[in-house]
C-alpha cells in the first residue's frame, strides 16, 4: 500500500467547503453527551484536523495530548489551544507514548483509518485500567442521508461519497457495524448511543439557521429528539473499557 502523505491530504481538500456552522453545534453536542462517562484525568486526542475539537477538550483537561500525522495541522491547531497541550506528530501505528490515559477520543477519525483493527488493539495500551474510549463516527442511516438514497444522490446508506472519499474517508458506518468492530478489537462496549437527530443535510441546517426558519431551540430539540432515537443521528457513538473492566461508576 502506498504511504499517505498526510499534508498534502490536508491540503488537497483545504479549499473544499466541507465543514459547516452545523458541525460547530454537533461537536458541542457531543462533548455534553459524553460528559457524563468523562473520567478525571489525562485526555489524549487521536487527530485533530483544525483542533475544533482540540479547543472543547483544551477547557475540559488540564492534561491534553493530541497524536496527529500532519505537521501542517499540529502547528494550525498549537495556535487555537494553551501551550499546555501537547503534540506527537506520528500516525497511529507508529506513535510511543510514555504516559497512559483516562479519556481517549476517537471522534470522526476512525472513517480515515486504512488498519482500524490494529489501531483500536493499540489504544489499549494507552486507557488506564479505569479509563474509556470515546469512539464516535458519522451515520449511515440518519435521515438526511436516506433521503439523499431515495434521491439518487447516493447509492446505498454505507456508501463512501465521492465528497467523502476526497476527504479521505474509508467507510460509512451503522452503529452495529461499528459496535462490532470495536468488540472484535477486543473492547467492552459499555454505552452505544447518537448524537442530534438529523433530518436535514449539513448545508440545509446553515441555511435554515442563516435564515431563521431554524432556531436553537429547534435544534435543541432534534439533539433531545437524538436520544431517543440513535440510529438516526447525524452521528453515533460508543464508550469503551477495557475487556476485562469492571465496577466502574458511570
Amino acid at each position: 500500500m502506498t504511504a499517505r502523505d498526510y499534508n498534502q491530504e490536508f491540503q488537497d481538500n483545504n479549499h473544499r467547503s466541507y465543514f459547516y456552522d452545523f458541525d460547530g453545534r454537533l461537536r458541542r453536542y457531543m462533548i455534553d453527551t459524553f460528559s457524563p462517562w468523562l473520567v478525571n484525568g489525562p485526555a489524549l486526542e487521536m487527530g485533530c484536523f483544525e483542533g475544533e475539537f482540540t479547543q472543547l477538550f483544551a477547557d475540559r483537561f488540564d492534561d491534553l495530548t493530541v497524536i496527529e500525522a500532519a505537521s501542517d495541522l499540529i502547528e494550525h491547531t498549537r495556535a487555537r489551544v494553551p501551550g499546555s497541550v501537547k503534540f506527537v506528530c506520528s500516525t497511529f501505528e507508529t506513535a510511543e507514548l510514555d504516559q497512559r490515559y483516562d479519556n481517549i477520543f476517537l471522534v470522526h477519525t476512525l472513517e480515515h483509518l486504512d488498519d482500524r483493527q490494529a489501531v483500536l488493539q493499540r489504544l489499549s495500551r494507552w486507557l488506564t485500567p479505569g479509563g474509556r474510549l470515546f469512539i464516535a463516527v458519522p451515520n449511515a442511516n440518519a435521515p438526511s442521508r436516506q433521503i439523499a438514497v431515495h434521491m439518487g444522490l447516493i447509492e446505498h446508506n454505507s456508501a463512501v461519497t465521492e465528497g467523502e472519499r476526497l476527504h479521505g474517508h474509508r467507510i460509512t458506518y451503522t452503529l452495529d457495524r461499528l459496535e462490532h468492530e470495536v468488540r472484535s478489537a477486543g473492547w467492552k462496549v459499555r454505552h452505544r448511543g447518537g448524537v442530534f437527530f438529523k433530518p436535514l443535510a449539513n448545508f440545509q441546517l446553515d441555511k435554515g439557521l442563516q435564515e431563521g426558519l431554524i432556531d436553537d431551540r429547534y435544534m435543541d430539540g432534534c439533539h433531545a429528539l437524538g436520544m431517543q432515537y440513535p440510529e438516526l443521528c447525524a452521528s453515533i457513538f460508543v464508550v469503551c473499557e477495557h475487556a476485562m473492566a469492571t465496577g466502574v461508576n458511570a
